[in-house]
């Protein structure tokens, strides 16, 4: 007999905000979230999702709903799903919750989607410090490719993928998460020396009732007021999974998750329909609405058989993902080295974040003479099919950092050739240019001495 069709247990209807869901959504990590819907290992369920704002940024000529959207907001999750074994008995905490991405992307009717960079004043950026400005690029699908009226002359294959998937944290592992990432934001960025180079604001973003959506929980409530102001924000990857951005999740992947909770209590949403390694612009991916068909499987146990601490309790473990078999094919590559020496010429030691910053702002320096903007660079690279890679971190003192692009996404052949970068017809300005806000703030912009010589 031929499979059912996969179940829908958390349907998204995309005219109507996160909170007005039939199923209601949540945009925190918290024990105490209820779950929505059961599901039994084995079978094939559907989850809807919105984007991670919940439809706040629009496919229109402006890019001011970037520049004010209020980042509390994030990331608006569909779950949390309990999970049951075939015989009813929950998932429990210890075990390993072996989730695989059977089927997935836009949902119908919603087939567009974004790429931006956050103004420096309201979250930033890998490269705010070179790029302050809020801009935005729109992108339609057709099929399996991309392609966007504001960064012409490119079209590429979209390895789908979500951004968040993780089961909810125990109450001890939300207190250890709270307590680290408070001390970082005490001790500020003046404890951090890559905080000199790299402008990342802010540090950590830490519990607040602020925009905060908890699913079946009535806002106004005791309860409410309790879970709102300790419930940890979505935006960074930690030890239950969550927002680990690896776009290589796609059709047939595993995601192998710790369990902390009874039912392991499954949420996923920030679904993207294309990103590069690093995801550089920080609202970087092709961020979209989508679905995803799912399959679970508890292994029990699992967290003591496969995953090793790293840190002072047994809690201190990571996901392991396993990557599927659906992957767009490129046979050429140019690729751009970084290393550990930041734009003023300082070294550092073997610093791979500053080596990655480094092969980022080559690329984007090189792409720019083929008739590119620089914005327009800067937000390719974030959401393309590039490959980002440490490829050097023993040889002292020099971190190195690669960036490979597909040249296949281009219209015309980027590779260098002898004598200058040809004028004329193969040149073509990329117009129109990203959507784009001007900057009003007062952090001082990163200067590129090198390129202010060579320009005069």
């Amino acid at each position: 007999m031929a499979p059912q069709t996969p179940r829908l247990v958390v349907p998204i209807d995309v005219k109507k905000r996160p909170w007005e869901q039939r199923l209601p959504l949540h945009n925190r990590w918290h024990p105490h979230i209820p779950p929505v819907a059961d599901v039994t290992e084995g079978e094939i369920f559907r989850v809807e999702m919105v984007d991670w704002t919940g439809g706040r940024i629009g496919d229109n000529n402006s890019a001011a709903d970037v520049k004010t959207v209020d980042l509390t907001v994030t990331h608006y999750l569909s779950g949390p799903l309990r999970v049951l074994d075939a015989k009813g008995v929950a998932a429990k905490p210890g075990d390993l919750l072996a989730v695989e991405i059977c089927n997935l992307g836009p949902l119908p009717g919603d087939e567009w989607g974004f790429t931006a960079t956050f103004d420096r004043e309201n979250g930033g950026g890998f490269l705010t410090d070179h790029f302050p400005s809020a801009t935005k690029a729109i992108w339609y699908f057709e099929g399996i490719y991309a392609y966007s009226p504001h960064i012409p002359g490119v079209r590429f294959p979209g390895l789908t993928h979500p951004g968040i998937v993780g089961t909810a944290p125990s109450p001890e592992l939300l207190s250890i998460w709270n307590e680290r990432e408070k001390k970082l934001a005490e001790d500020g960025a003046g404890s951090l020396t890559l905080c000199e180079v790299l402008h990342q604001r802010p540090l950590a973003s830490l519990p607040t009732a602020k925009n905060c959506l908890l699913g079946l929980i009535e806002e106004g409530t005791p309860e409410w007021e309790r879970i709102a102001n300790e419930a940890a924000r979505t935006i960074p990857g930690r030890e239950n999974g969550g927002n680990c951005d690896i776009k290589n999740l796609s059709r047939g992947s595993k995601v192998y998750l710790p369990v902390f909770v009874d039912g392991a209590n499954l949420s996923t949403g920030d679904m993207h329909f294309s990103q590069g390694d690093g995801e550089v612009s920080f609202c970087g991916a092709i961020e979209m609405s989508g679905f995803l068909e799912l399959k679970c499987e508890i292994l029990r146990g699992g967290m003591r058989e496969y995953l090793t601490p790293m840190g002072p309790t047994q809690l201190h473990v990571n996901p392991i993902f396993e990557i599927g078999p659906m992957e767009p094919r490129f046979s050429e590559w140019l690729v751009f080295e970084g290393i550990s020496v930041d734009e003023a010429g300082r070294q550092h030691y073997l610093d791979a974040t500053v080596a990655y910053k480094r092969a980022v702002l080559n690329a984007i320096d090189y792409l720019s003479k083929f008739g590119y903007s620089k914005e327009q660079v800067y937000l390719l690279l974030s959401c393309c099919p590039c490959e980002g890679r440490i490829s050097g971190i023993v040889d002292s003192p020099n971190a190195v950092a690669t960036l490979a692009i597909p040249i296949a996404i281009f219209d015309q052949d980027i590779r260098p050739k002898s004598g200058k970068v040809p004028a004329g017809p193969r040149i073509v300005k990329r117009t129109p240019d990203v959507l784009k806000c001007t900057y009003d703030g007062n952090l001082p912009i990163t200067p590129n001495p090198g390129a202010e010589k060579k320009s005069t």
